[in-house]
């Protein structure tokens, strides 16, 4: 039997039988998430059991918990710096059924290497969602809990990255969601710690209008060429999601 804590709830999610504890006052996933995970599955060839995936700044859980239903990984790893965040995405871990498969990790990923140095290099595939807002910018939310996952309060986008670059295997892979406003940022970022590039896919809330979001999947040591892919449109003309979205929630 899981607890479950004041204000929170068991969703299910849509990926066949498997729940997610989230606290609404806090923070819920959102479909970036959805996106980011269907995103790597579908970018990242050959997933196998000994494929190794971390996910970094995993909030409640809820892409460990997707990729292990999309994928045959024996070994998915999550980090997260809020002690309640971590705490729901551990017993949603155990909801499921899925300790043997999943790792949740509480800690800052600034210490992680330095806290699990057998980490280093071990990884085929790590995904990101970092916060979107620079620690200047944005509208501060009164909640603690969405500014650290709205906000660089802790690490920055280049922490995210450096970390990765770190965590990765040789020719290892990563995909992160983000803002295209960053889309600069994250390149230069990136060949600074020798991830490479390779797929950028732009994604529009209806059918004409611009991108709000950017999914980006980078190689470590890769070699130059970036492929841009149509964009993702997540919503149909009658409001509903499209095809494509759907089926991500497969």
């Amino acid at each position: 039997m899981v607890d479950i804590r004041q204000n929170e709830r068991i969703d299910e999610i849509g990926f066949g039988a498997l729940k997610l504890i989230q606290d609404p006052v806090e923070f819920c996933y959102g479909v970036d998430a959805v996106i980011l995970a269907e995103f790597a599955v579908r970018r990242f060839k050959y997933v196998k059991p000994s494929t190794r995936i971390m996910d970094l700044g995993t909030g409640n859980g809820i892409i460990p918990l997707i990729l292990s239903h999309k994928t045959s990984a024996e070994t998915i790893c999550g980090v997260e710096v809020q002690k309640r965040s971590w705490d729901r995405a551990v017993r949603s871990t155990k909801l499921n059924g899925l300790e043997d498969r999943i790792e949740i990790i509480l800690c800052d990923i600034l210490d992680l290497i330095g806290e699990r140095l057998e980490l280093k290099g071990s990884f085929d595939l790590i995904t990101c969602n970092p916060p979107y807002m620079a620690g200047h910018g944005g509208m501060k939310s009164e909640n603690n809990a969405r500014t650290i996952a709205r906000h660089e309060t802790t690490a920055g986008l280049e922490d995210f990255i450096r970390v990765s670059s770190e965590l990765l295997k040789e020719r290892g892979e990563l995909f992160m969601v983000h803002r295209p406003s960053r889309l600069v940022d994250i390149f230069c970022m990136a060949r600074r710690y020798r991830l490479e590039p390779k797929t950028v896919r732009m994604v529009l809330p209806r059918e004409g209008e611009e991108a709000n979001i950017a999914l980006v999947q980078m190689v470590k040591n890769g070699r130059p060429e970036l492929a841009v892919p149509p964009p993702l449109v997540i919503h149909d003309n009658n409001g509903g999601f499209t095809k494509e979205l759907e089926e991500a929630y497969l």
